[in-house]
């Protein structure tokens, strides 16, 4: 390794407090890749059989202990109680149902959530799903004033409708799909102190509740209630549940990355300006960084496991970074988005991590990005692995859908 520091990066992975953001692609440190294709002990895979055998368990129980922490358990008991039906909903178009999920443990503990889903009134079968969670709570999806007020996690209420722009409910119907979300609220309230409030309460004491448990985080969480919320559409007779996308912007993009590498049956995992700890390379620092989460704002001291803080001033020492993550989702299809704006999330990063991702959907004889340089804005590229970068802000729009639907269009042969 070169002894410049500006060449070998050292003057920007030793970060101190206080923390200034890095836009400029020149100060960007030499960083080497983690080898997808290596085994930690040296062993090459070769193909589809050693990937999925040795490899791919091999990636994910790092990224348990590193990043992202276990995923909870499953309840003793699940039971569905049908909260309201709404048979001619949205003028017509569809069919709502609000049902509320109970977990329940044989010591007594509970938790519940509260699902909104939309079905297409006119279907002639079973139809494929999208499956994710809503900031604040479900009322922000829609202004239908009889939908129930749900999350908010004990802060200012999310107003009804608020995030209508991020949920084209009636295109998504109209191209012939569900939708089904909760609040993540719900699952973990998003604050260091949510965890006596969380699924958490159902596996841990009150007593451990009061600290954290170790090698758990928020995103597990919701990643895991993602799963659980398959699990109930898997009952549901108008859904084929054998065709479900996740789906998740920022932080609910980490967590939709997160479930879709831990689910197999999610068939196509949509991932939007998710940025650093979601599609983002780590090794980039460039605008949110895993330092920046626990020493700006403080905000992955619950989203991620424990044992990241330790790591996160040396990305270059971690044993992975995202493009294996990405990775983790073959042979299934993976979107990921970024905005032009959103330079907090580094639209660059996410581009690489797809690409970087590719040899492993090779092995499964699926096709790859073709070239390392991004696209143009707006231009979407790939069919089993996409990358769409949309001209604008740090959001989820109709542009954005437009491209998942197209993606699960492809997939689904509708």
């Amino acid at each position: 390794m070169s002894a410049n520091p500006r060449e070998n990066g050292s003057e920007f992975y030793v970060q101190k407090i206080p923390w200034e953001v890095n836009y400029d692609e020149s100060r960007m440190p030499v960083y080497t890749l983690p080898k997808l294709l290596r085994c930690e002990d040296g062993t090459p895979v070769a193909d589809a059989a050693a990937w999925l055998s040795r490899r791919r368990p091999e990636l994910l129980r790092m990224f348990k202990e590193v990043m992202y922490g276990e995923l909870p358990p499953l309840p003793d008991r699940v039971r569905y109680e049908l909260l309201s039906e709404k048979k001619d909903a949205r003028d017509g178009k569809a069919i709502r149902r609000e049902v509320r999920i109970h977990f329940e443990m044989k010591n007594g503990r509970t938790h519940c959530i509260d699902l909104l889903y939309y079905l297409p009134a006119n279907a002639d079968g079973p139809v494929p799903v999208f499956v994710g969670l809503t900031f604040f709570g479900n009322h922000v999806i829609t202004d239908e004033p009889d939908v129930r007020i749900t999350g908010t996690a004990g802060g200012p209420e999310g107003a009804r409708g608020e995030q209508v722009r991020r949920f084209p409910i009636d295109t998504i119907l109209e191209r012939g799909y569900a939708l089904a979300v909760v609040s993540y609220h719900d699952i973990f309230p998003d604050r260091e102190t949510g965890w006596a409030d969380s699924i958490y309460k159902l596996f841990f004491s009150d007593d451990e509740l009061k600290k954290r448990p170790a090698g758990y985080s928020s995103i597990s969480a919701w990643a895991w209630g993602l799963s659980r919320i398959l699990d109930y559409l898997e009952t549901v007779p108008e859904i084929d549940a054998s065709k479900a996308a996740v789906f998740g912007h920022s932080r609910l993009g980490k967590s939709s990355l997160w479930a879709g590498a831990n689910d197999k049956r999610f068939k196509l995992v949509c991932v939007n300006d998710s940025g650093c700890g979601g599609a983002a390379l780590s090794r980039r620092l460039y605008g949110e960084t895993l330092f920046s989460m626990y020493h700006s704002n403080t905000v992955g001291k619950w989203w991620f496991t424990d044992t990241l803080e330790a790591k996160s001033g040396h990305p270059e020492l971690l044993p992975l970074d995202q493009h294996e993550l990405i990775a983790l989702v073959a042979p299934r299809t993976v979107a990921v988005h970024s905005a032009t704006e959103d330079r907090w999330a580094d639209p660059k990063g996410e581009y690489l991590a797809v690409y970087h991702a590719g040899p492993v959907f090779e092995l499964f004889g699926k096709t790859p990005l073709a070239s390392e340089t991004p696209p143009a804005p707006e231009h979407a590229v790939g069919t089993d692995v996409s990358y769409y970068c949309r001209i604008g802000k740090h959001d989820l729009l109709l542009s954005d859908w437009e491209h998942y639907l197209t993606m699960a269009e492809r997939l689904f042969k509708r």
